[in-house]
């Protein structure tokens, strides 16, 4: 155990928040590596055994680029913020076959006055959507028990977007109508700031994340992947 964070990662973050620019970045580069991507890489690293323990299917990949620690560079091209960095650390560790962040994973997120956990699918595409909701539809009481056995009610929230109306091919009136119209099976946890400087963090978000296994078991069970 050890500690990775420390409270000079947000007092870089909400500098890089007043000064988005490239020039600025460069010439805080060392500072970047230094707060937040040599300290990440060193939490993924500690949290790969932590995961496995969750499900051996899970990864926390330590690499720069393509692993575990998303990009500090955002996506412009369709946005009117051209801002060119994101001012948050973003983490997740996904299933071994997930090939992007819609998969289902294990996510943190790292910015001022907003720390959390986050489990699921995000925006996941429409045949990984339908078959979500099959399973719903085929396993019922598993998904329920899931989203509201206690240990995961305690900590987390399902959250993300909705349909407004019951998607195509399903009945209006299911008992979970509403589970059924979610277009992001996703869910999230805040944690304190406090924590992220603690020495034990990897263990106490495994913990976080071990109160979602049977959500991310359905989730898994559904797509057909091992769990």
């Amino acid at each position: 155990m050890a500690q990775h964070f420390t409270p000079e990662l947000m007092h870089f973050l909400q500098a890089l928040r007043a000064n988005n620019d490239k020039s600025w970045f460069h010439d805080h580069k060392s500072d970047y590596e230094d707060l937040v991507r040599t300290p990440a890489l060193n939490f993924i690293q500690e949290m790969d055994s932590w995961i496995k323990m969750i499900s051996p299917h899970y990864e926390a990949i330590p690499k720069k680029i393509g692993g575990s620690l998303m990009r500090v560079y955002r996506d412009v091209r369709f946005s009117k913020d051209k801002s060119p960095y994101k001012t948050n650390v973003g983490i997740q560790f996904r299933h071994e076959v997930g090939k992007d962040v819609h998969a289902p994973g294990f996510y943190l997120h790292i910015e001022p006055d907003n720390v959390f956990l986050g489990v699921g699918s995000w925006h996941p595409a429409s045949d990984e959507l339908k078959a979500y909701r099959d399973h719903i539809v085929a396993k019922p009481g598993p998904y329920q028990d899931a989203i509201e056995h206690p240990p995961f009610t305690e900590r987390y929230q399902m959250v993300g977007e909705s349909l407004s109306r019951p998607p195509r091919g399903f009945d209006g009136d299911h008992p979970l109508i509403n589970e059924l119209k979610r277009k992001d099976f996703i869910a999230l946890a805040p944690i304190s700031e406090s924590l992220l400087y603690q020495d034990d963090l990897a263990e106490q978000v495994a913990r976080i994340y071990g109160r979602a296994q049977p959500l991310q078991r359905f989730l898994c069970e559904a797509l057909g992947l091992r769990f």
